[in-house]
């Protein structure tokens, strides 16, 4: 399998694959010991797939989300990350 994906599926990365017609996604994940297959297939709609051209991408959760929920992840943009002070 690390041949076929040029990367060591056992290092805990999650790993997203789509069919051609974009309308189901397999996620795989290596999980201690085994591994975990996450798939979705939609009926009518098709995932928006990010066009790019690297083989890999790096996700945060929240992309990944935006990604499974059929959103453009290109397109959305979430809150930017910043300090705050608490007070007790």
């Amino acid at each position: 399998m690390e041949c076929e994906l040029g990367h060591n599926p056992f290092t805990g990365h999650l790993y997203a694959f789509t069919n051609r017609r974009r309308n189901k996604i397999k996620c795989l994940l290596w999980e201690n010991n085994g591994f975990v297959l996450y798939y979705k297939s939609l009926e009518e709609d098709k995932f928006s797939w990010p066009k790019s051209q690297e083989e890999v991408m790096t996700l945060n959760g929240q992309q990944l989300n935006w990604l499974l929920d059929g959103l453009d992840i290109s397109a959305m943009k979430g809150h930017k990350n910043c300090t705050m002070t608490v007070f007790f």
